[in-house]
């Protein structure tokens, strides 16, 4: 390992729901943490008292407060701070948007951890708020990818959309028999088959992929029920950024 390589990462994860955040160290996670982005502005006392970096490397979807935030955070604390947005090319990943910034740079993120665990054809998922199913094959190419609503964001929209559809948390079952399981059962259907879906236009365009990537809240519940091939990924975005920052 380079001097560069072991010097130490603030990585954040600025999502819809959660901040997340670690300090990688060259080797592994040295500390993480979380905290809701509607509590932004809490970030400076999540880390008192801890040792964090010099360097932080953020992408951030949550908007202007959080970015106000985080900037506000990490000067607190004397830490650069870069927010990322998508390039057209970076780490063995070539972007497929016709405008690279518009992919989300989590995304990227991502992608770019996932092509750094091996060069093979994958779909990368990342099961939060929202739902991103993303196809990347071996060479680094990024195809493209669906965004959808996450099971808990279909749940939630239910209850607020509908006059008798209240939510409720119910038991996933093939065969609901009652509302509240099949609320849950759909939508953990929903999200297993839209990434069936891109799984299967990848191995029609001859990229069929060897395994799903799976990271976010939501995705064990959505890995007990892929008839796929599954890694889960808890910290894939964080990863990407590490490999990002060890870059620029």
């Amino acid at each position: 390992m380079s001097e560069a390589d072991a010097q130490p990462v603030l990585a954040i994860d600025a999502g819809n729901t959660r901040i997340k955040w670690g300090v990688h160290d060259g080797r592994g996670w040295s500390m993480t943490g979380a905290v809701p982005s509607a509590e932004s502005g809490t970030l400076h006392r999540a880390w008192h008292g801890a040792t964090l970096a010099d360097r932080a490397i953020a992408c951030n979807v949550a908007g202007s407060v959080v970015a106000h935030d985080l900037n506000g955070a990490c000067e607190r604390r004397g830490i650069r701070l870069e927010i990322i947005r998508a390039p057209a090319r970076e780490a063995g990943v070539t972007n497929g948007y016709r405008d690279p910034a518009q992919l989300g740079a989590d995304r990227w993120a991502a992608l770019v951890a996932a092509h750094a665990l091996g060069p093979d054809n994958v779909v990368v998922v990342n099961a939060g708020t929202a739902l991103t199913i993303d196809a990347l094959t071996g060479e680094g190419r990024f195809l493209g990818g669906l965004i959808v609503p996450g099971p808990a964001m279909m749940r939630a929209s239910l209850d607020k959309g509908t006059a008798g559809l209240r939510q409720t948390h119910g038991r996933f079952v093939e065969f609901p028999q009652g509302t509240p399981d099949a609320i849950t059962s759909g939508a953990v259907q929903a999200a297993v088959g839209a990434i069936l879906r891109i799984a299967a236009a990848m191995e029609k365009h001859g990229a069929r992929p060897a395994r799903v990537l799976l990271s976010g809240g939501a995705a064990a519940e959505i890995r007990a029920h892929l008839p796929l091939d599954c890694e889960l990924h808890e910290n894939l975005v964080l990863d990407g950024l590490v490999v990002i920052a060890r870059l620029r």
